[in-house]
């Protein structure tokens, strides 16, 4: 076992050979899981920590929960609850039973529109419950940046507050009641109670908890008055300012508890009626000291919220494909730092004249002209994704120094501001960093994060002097330094400095009142380690790569590991909807299957602690089974973690150690035997016709009876030749599956190419095989015969390159594979050029059509409405605008794009018996019922060519590539048809 192995413990403990794991197999319903992966998977939040579990639980009832934690406390074993796993102060790990409520306990009950109220389980995600109220008129309005993901249990364990706090206060303002288990497995419902105890309808030993408290209280008025901030951004330690001798609510008292407590199994939420007019002000700063002397005057507008992104976010969020081309739309030249101001009502005009008042106040401040208007939802919603993704953009940044998370909760009164963050600046350059800045100005709340290096001592030595530094300032300036993110682990260990001794004292005597045997999340509040034992960190003595010879250049990360690394557990790629990271995670809500748990796992086994041989085993390829490659995360994800190119890396070392499966072989050399299939193309297709075929395919190859297969041509693309001059010349890449499958889409691509004014050239040397991008190699982890075939590719197209003619392809996963993975196979100046010149057909077509002349030459087609499904990649590489502007070159067709996830056939997978169901499961959660709503006399349109296999299997219509239906408006008739 390896050094970090032995300090992390990470040993197999299967529920098979688990005796605390087989009796709670025995005595729950839900998921029970011990093994090496997923205790790795749960050793980590979005915090600095890493912290092994003894075991998950996945409960499907709170009676799964009774049972778990009655099995724990009898096992004097600690239980940490868990939602999302975004916690960035390390309330969600421990050495412990974890029970993740995400999967299972995500139920709604008793909603109270009149009364505007609803009850809700603690695994409910804010998004989702805010679109379920969203026809009432209603919302939950704790808006915190990882909405998406974030459940309510979380957050009310928190005490999480939102960017929009200004107005609708935090957690334990909107929380009215709780339903929770206590440490002895007593159910309590903590909501609001008398000041007579004998009129509380409660147990005697909920009532002496109730009495104690209140004597802690009282006992500590004095210190509670002096020591806990006046602040709305104040989360500390425990709300005993909340108690009251004259009735109070001990749903107050438990919000923040992070889980010390009790267990939540319900909570009660008060709801707000939804503002039905907002608009933005986006204040641009030539300093960051103006920026941050602003709020203290903004504030006394009224706002919504005032919320801060300073330069160093914005210089990597222009890094990032998914915010680059969003941020020209409400930034100007190059500002030190933006106040993104918000108002909202009912009316619209009282918000335009708060918005006008703005203007004018920072014309005072000397700013005039400063103010970017953002009126529309749809740009509104676009500034907003930039600043709630402020974590995850400042995490972008590559190499081993990052931006950590230990003092970014900080909150001080806004007059304090100023100084504060310029004394605190002056702290970083002491210390030889700097840190990124964001969040929310409005209530002097700045998560600021220092770039340090935590895989160094000296960089946890510096983390920890800092962290003394800034608390100290937080402590003259009577802030808090727990804003809204909790204590956890990184800010417990200073609540004697910040609250002093007799009000630690008070704390642990309410946390000994609920649990005296100390089994809820213990170290959490009271009694914590220190928030630098390198033992507890990520990063331990001792962490490092083991040897690997890898097959993918990964010197950018500065190695496989270092790609990992990017993940910082914030989950961004849990969501639900919009966008379409994680397909996967979407049909199982499993952590295994999300990019965030595949990383972790990748982490944890190539650092070695799971160990020597982890990274070829079947758990891992577990792991990664049901990553269909949709590279959603290559862009979704903020940091940039491509799972899908991580992918073929395991692949391609599994396939060393094991060899690949017949059916690999089948799939990965189709493109080198498919000349000698077509010509028994009838013979190749009787497959499709004979059921006994089709299930012997699925005995012997694994592939699903119960889906058609591509039928082969007999007559297959037949490329143009290559004369004359290269003056409008384009080399049209015709992959595999369009040559053997579907030469329509070549034929139709070559036609409109012509009308364009464009001559269409092969690369392909006579009497060779058309040429390949390696992409079926790469699906099996075949790096070297991708290599190969990439090689033979570039050597092929370099002459054409090098005279500056572009390369235009039809199938999206083999043209994007030469702006991806090629620079990965064969760095170098022509796999550059390459990526530089290849082209989607959209994509060319919409650079250069009005110059072609290609819409003058475009008919009415036979359609009036194009319903339009991008392919993973095409969303992936933000083509898809390309796909809807070319479409509506063709008069009077109305282009609908289907809001969806992957299609769920991904290459060779949804064609996997054992992945069928899996595969249609991804396409029935947006394609497919968007497809069978469309009128029948809309063409469906997709370019990729499993979209299309999908489509027909799944609804029963035939899916066209774009080529068609413009070569169908040039003859202005019917489709194109296939030829035989």
């Amino acid at each position: 076992m390896s050094s970090v192995a032995q300090v992390f413990d990470i040993r197999d403990r299967g529920a098979a050979r688990d005796p605390l794991a087989a009796r709670l197999a025995r005595e729950i319903e839900g998921e029970v899981r011990f093994d090496a992966a997923t205790r790795g998977r749960y050793s980590t939040d979005a915090s600095i920590y890493q912290i092994v579990p003894q075991g998950v639980v996945l409960p499907k009832s709170v009676a799964d929960v009774e049972a778990a934690l009655a099995i724990a406390r009898e096992q004097g074993i600690s239980v940490i609850a868990r939602g999302g796993g975004t916690s960035q102060a390390g309330q969600t790990v421990g050495r412990g039973l974890v029970i993740d409520n995400s999967k299972y306990l995500d139920r709604t009950d008793e909603f109270d529109p009149d009364g505007r109220s609803i009850w809700v389980e603690p695994g409910v995600v804010l998004d989702d419950l805010n679109r379920h109220l969203k026809a009432s008129g209603l919302w939950f309005p704790v808006d915190i940046s990882t909405s998406s993901r974030a459940t309510i249990g979380g957050m009310a364990a928190n005490n999480s507050c939102g960017s929009r706090s200004l107005r609708y206060g935090i957690m334990a303002d909107n929380v009215l009641a709780i339903e929770g288990l206590l440490a002895d497995g007593e159910r309590v419902t903590f909501d609001q109670v008398q000041g007579n105890l004998h009129e509380v309808d409660g147990s005697r030993h909920y009532l002496a908890i109730i009495q104690k408290l209140r004597a802690i209280a009282a006992g500590n008025a004095d210190d509670i008055r002096e020591r806990f901030a006046r602040l709305t951004r104040r989360v500390g330690g425990y709300n005993l300012d909340s108690i009251d001798p004259a009735g109070h609510n001990m749903a107050r008292l438990v919000v923040g508890s992070e889980g010390t407590l009790a267990y939540f199994t319900k909570i009660k939420l008060l709801l707000q009626p939804l503002p039905r007019h907002k608009v933005l002000g986006v204040c641009h700063f030539p300093s960051f000291r103006e920026a941050m002397t602003a709020p203290q005057h903004i504030v006394k507008l009224g706002p919504t919220a005032v919320e801060l992104v300073d330069r160093s976010i914005l210089d990597l969020a222009e890094a990032i494909p998914a915010f680059r081309e969003l941020l020209p739309k409400f930034v100007r030249g190059r500002p030190a730092a933006l106040l993104v101001v918000e108002f909202a009502g009912d009316e619209l005009e009282p918000q335009l004249v708060a918005l006008a008042r703005l203007e004018e106040l920072m014309a005072d401040l000397g700013l005039s002209g400063s103010v970017v208007r953002t009126l529309e939802p749809a740009a509104q919603a676009e500034v907003w994704d930039i600043r709630t993704a402020g974590l995850n953009i400042a995490m972008s940044m590559k190499g081993d120094g990052k931006p950590v998370s230990f003092i970014e909760d900080c909150a001080v009164p806004l007059a304090n501001l100023t100084d504060y963050t310029e004394r605190l600046s002056a702290v970083f350059a002491q210390h030889g960093t700097r840190a990124t800045w964001y969040a929310h100005a409005s209530e002097g709340c700045l998560h600021v994060r220092p770039i340090l290096n935590l895989k160094q001592e000296q960089g946890v030595r510096v983390m920890r002097e800092i962290a003394e530094a800034a608390f100290a300032m937080v402590r003259e300036y009577k802030g808090s330094h727990s804003g809204e993110h909790g204590d956890g682990l990184v800010r417990s260990d200073f609540h004697e400095k910040m609250f002093g001794k007799r009000l630690v004292r008070a704390f642990e005597e309410v946390k000994d009142s609920f649990d005296p045997q100390g089994l809820l999340n213990p170290g959490k509040i009271v009694r914590a380690p220190r928030m630098d034992d390198r033992s507890l960190l990520r990063y331990p003595p001792g962490y490092g790569a083991m040897p690997l010879d890898t097959a993918l250049d990964w010197s950018a990360w500065g190695g496989f590991l270092g790609a990992t690394e990017m993940c910082n557990n914030n989950g961004a790629c849990r969501k639900a909807a919009g966008g379409v990271m994680c397909p996967s995670f979407r049909l199982t809500d499993d952590e295994q299957h999300v990019t965030r748990g595949r990383a972790n796992t990748l982490r944890l086994v190539l650092s070695g602690q799971l160990g020597a041989e982890a990274l070829t085993s079947d758990a891992m390829y577990e792991t990664l089974e049901l990553c269909v490659s949709c590279k959603a995360c290559r862009r979704e994800c903020p940091t940039g973690v491509d799972m899908a190119r991580m992918k073929i890396e395991v692949l391609h070392q599994r396939a060393r150690r094991h060899g690949v499966t017949r059916r690999q072989r089948l799939v990965a050399w189709l493109p080198r035997y498919a000349p000698y299939v077509a010509r028994v193309a009838p013979l190749a297709n009787l497959r499709n016709r004979w059921r006994w075929a089709a299930r012997a395919g699925e005995r012997l190859l694994g592939l699903s009876a119960r889906r058609s297969l591509p039928p082969w041509r007999r007559r297959p693309y037949r490329p143009a030749g290559d004369g004359g001059p290269d003056e409008r010349a384009v080399v049209l890449f015709a992959d595999t599956f369009n040559t053997w499958f579907e030469p329509e889409n070549a034929e139709a691509a070559e036609r409109v190419l012509a009308a364009a004014g464009f001559r269409v050239v092969s690369a392909t040397p006579p009497g060779e095989r058309p040429l390949c991008c390696g992409r079926t190699f790469l699906a099996a982890g075949l790096v070297e015969e991708a290599r190969a075939e990439l090689r033979r590719t570039l050597t092929s197209l370099t002459p054409w390159l090098e005279r500056s003619v572009p390369v235009v392809g039809l199938e999206p996963s083999c043209l994007f594979t030469f702006r991806d993975e090629l620079a990965a196979i064969l760095p170098g100046a022509p796999a550059d050029l390459l990526a530089g010149q290849a082209f989607l057909l959209e994509e060319f077509l919409a650079r250069d059509t009005n110059a072609a002349g290609l819409q003058p030459r475009l008919r009415k087609a036979p359609w009036d409405k194009a319903l339009l499904h991008g392919h993973c990649h095409q969303k992936a590489f933000g083509a898809m605008s390309a796909a809807q502007t070319t479409l509506r070159l063709v008069p009077g067709l109305q282009v609908e794009t289907i809001e969806s996830s992957c299609c769920g056939m991904a290459g060779a997978f949804g064609y996997e018996a054992e992945h069928y169901d899996a595969s249609i499961g991804m396409a029935e959660r947006d394609l497919l019922p968007a497809v069978r709503r469309a009128a029948a006399d809309a063409v469906i349109v997709a370019d990729g060519t499993s979209c299309r296999h999908q489509i027909m299997d799944g609804a029963g219509r035939e899916a066209v590539h774009v080529a068609r239906v413009l070569a169908a408006a040039l003859a202005g008739g019917d489709l194109p048809q296939r030829s035989a």
